[in-house]
């Protein structure tokens, strides 16, 4: 059975899904519109098939949904504390933030930090693109690649994004990847029980699977090629660098008790 429904009532019913697992209003409709705008652009594994999960992972402690991000820093540089908390109100400050700021200063940069899954990297820099802005957007993610001719994951994904204005028209958006696919598109997959291609990603054993639970289960995507190998080094670099992160691998970490980069425990707060 399918129902339709329309972009403000998709956004609506997400927003109460996240309310209903320990999340505040402001932030579940963050979240919403960010989800629901993914699913909108044809960006399915960023879209509404992560509800369960989001919901999931604010409900038991592993994301603070109540967090409130704050911004620090002088200059053209900034830093965004999503404490925890779901990325996309954090985004939106960032985003809030860098467009009067980069028509003062002429350029400028935010980074943000403690965040959770950010999204479609496209969108956010489609969002100052829109306001006349040239935007590159870069982000670290946990390890799911071997290195070229490996089988063990080492490397992130670590998508990368860009946009552009055009005079009449609408921006020009880049949103990849390092590896062959974006994981997104095997969370898509997943998630409808389909196979995906063979050469998106690799078994435990190095060999092509067309399972898109192998990743997710603990094998690794493919790198798009080895050249990319030294892209990747670079993105995850300019993904770290103006939050003070780590450019190496991130630790998974499981719902309860977890432990961010900083070695700080996320637990269960009663609201």
């Amino acid at each position: 059975m399918s129902v339709t429904l329309s972009l403000a009532g998709a956004e609506a019913l997400v927003a109460r899904a996240l309310m209903a697992c320990r999340t505040s209003e402001v932030n579940a409709r963050a979240t919403a519109r960010a989800l629901v705008a993914a699913e909108a652009d044809g960006q399915a594994g960023h879209g509404l098939v992560r509800v369960p999960s989001y919901a999931e992972q604010a409900r038991v402690g592993k994301v603070d949904g109540f967090a409130e991000p704050t911004i620090g820093g002088e200059g053209a540089a900034r830093r965004v504390d999503a404490k925890t908390g779901f990325a996309y109100p954090a985004i939106d400050l960032a985003l809030e933030t860098l467009v009067p700021l980069a028509r003062n200063m002429g350029v400028a940069s935010v980074g943000i930090f403690a965040s959770h899954h950010c999204g479609q990297a496209g969108r956010h820099v489609e969002r100052l693109a829109e306001d006349g802005l040239v935007a590159f957007a870069f982000a670290n993610t946990p390890s799911a690649m071997a290195f070229h001719g490996g089988v063990r994951p080492r490397l992130g994904t670590d998508p990368l994004a860009f946009a552009a204005p055009i005079p009449e028209r609408p921006p020009l958006v880049i949103d990849m990847a390092l590896s062959v696919v974006a994981r997104s598109k095997i969370v898509a997959a997943k998630a409808k029980g389909s196979a995906i291609p063979e050469g998106w990603a690799v078994d435990a054993e190095g060999r092509a699977t067309t399972d898109p639970g192998g990743r997710l289960g603990g094998r690794a995507f493919r790198l798009g090629s080895q050249r990319v190998q030294g892209r990747q080094g670079r993105t995850a670099a300019l993904g770290a660098i103006p939050d003070r992160a780590r450019s190496g691998a991130f630790r998974r970490c499981k719902f309860r008790g977890a432990h961010d980069r900083t070695g700080a425990s996320h637990r269960r707060r009663r609201r």
